[in-house]
């Protein structure tokens, strides 16, 4: 197997062309990585509160979606 030796700026410049490429192809694909990473530090935020309040039973949470 060969290997191909490439300098910081040519990687640089093709992840650059490559990123570009991708977002003019599919221009929705950012907003929807953006959409999902604010879902994810919204969980992650609910669950640390939800670590630090007293519990609380099955049926008062049921009854609360009533």
């Amino acid at each position: 197997m060969s290997s191909i030796i490439i300098d910081d700026q040519t990687l640089k410049s093709l992840l650059k062309e490559a990123l570009i490429e991708v977002l003019q192809e599919r221009p929705g694909l950012l907003r929807d990585m953006l959409s999902e990473a604010v879902e994810d530090i919204g969980l992650a935020l609910a669950i640390r509160e939800g670590e630090s309040t007293a519990a609380v039973s099955k049926d008062a949470v049921l009854k609360a979606l009533e």
